[in-house]
């Protein structure tokens, strides 16, 4: 399920034509994802691809497809309990609206 999301993010997601590049870092689980947004769309890539991504975001994967399939919007206490944990959120949240998830 989670690959399937992945496998379907570069034809779904749509970033802002006027946001900054950015790589993202997905620990989901078992699951290694890059991904790498930019003005031109949405790359995965398998694995940690880049030495340092600008946003990193581990959570299980019941929760990533609560968010992603069922629209559930992660608050403080997600973060705070470690059910999502990312040094980026705003990342996450640009990602999110790019993909038409938020």
């Amino acid at each position: 399920m989670i690959e399937q999301i992945f496998a379907e993010i570069p034809q779904t997601c749509h970033p802002d034509p006027q946001s900054a590049a950015v790589s993202i870092y997905f620990s989901i689980g078992e699951v290694k994802k890059t991904v790498l947004m930019s003005s031109s769309g949405c790359q995965v890539e398998n694995g940690r691809t880049v030495d340092e991504a600008d946003c990193v975001c581990k959570t299980s994967a019941e929760f990533f497809q609560r968010v992603w399939n069922e629209g559930y919007k992660p608050g403080l206490k997600d973060f705070l309990s470690g059910a999502i944990k990312s040094n980026k959120p705003d990342i996450l949240q640009q990602f999110l609206t790019a993909c038409g998830k938020s």
